[in-house]
């Protein structure tokens, strides 16, 4: 599961540049970074033709049975779920971080990281709901990097497969099934 992450531009100049770019194009100035809760809006990569970008976004999918918002989705069963089969072949995004948060069974909370890089890139879907579009986090089974804190991890895409995520359908479909690179926990205080 993932349900908080970091968005921060101070070591990412990635980050910074989809931040200026989505207040260029948005309007909007002093967006919220730092730790992100469920229902934020914040940016996420859409494609856009050839190109990949930035959009403001709410984070969750409405929870049309309860209260709430459904923000997390699993990568093994999305291909089948009514809810994101659609999605996954034609509303794909990517949601930039710079780490996401767990707890472990005694409520110790962790920032997950790549170990060599300031950004962590993580696949999403998205949809339209009475014209917000709202996006949602794949999840996939933990990997040792992980495993010790959460049985559950976000479907983490290496820089270099963005493109293919967005991009690509078949490619995406393979990407869903793929073990998720390996990662550093550090303690939140």
């Amino acid at each position: 599961m993932c349900g908080r992450y970091q968005f921060t531009a101070e070591e990412s100049q990635d980050i910074r540049n989809i931040i200026a770019e989505v207040e260029r194009k948005c309007g909007v100035t002093g967006m919220k970074t730092g730790e992100v809760y469920p229902t934020n809006l914040v940016p996420v990569l859409l494609p856009s033709g050839s190109d990949i970008v930035p959009e403001l976004l709410s984070w969750g999918f409405p929870n049309f049975r309860n209260k709430g918002v459904i923000i997390n989705a699993r990568a093994e069963t999305a291909q089948e779920k009514p809810m994101f089969k659609r999605c996954l072949s034609e509303r794909r995004c990517v949601i930039p971080t710079t780490g996401f948060y767990e707890w472990d069974t005694t409520k110790k909370k962790y920032l997950f990281r790549l170990p060599e890089a300031p950004e962590l890139y993580l696949a999403g879907l998205y949809n339209d709901f009475a014209g917000e579009q709202r996006f949602t986090i794949l999840t996939t089974a933990a990997n040792t990097s992980i495993a010790d804190v959460h049985n559950r991890m976000p479907l983490v895409l290496p820089k270099e497969d963005v493109s293919l995520w967005l991009q690509n359908t078949a490619a995406a479909v393979l990407i869903l099934n793929r073990e998720p690179p390996m990662l550093v926990k550090q303690p939140v205080a």
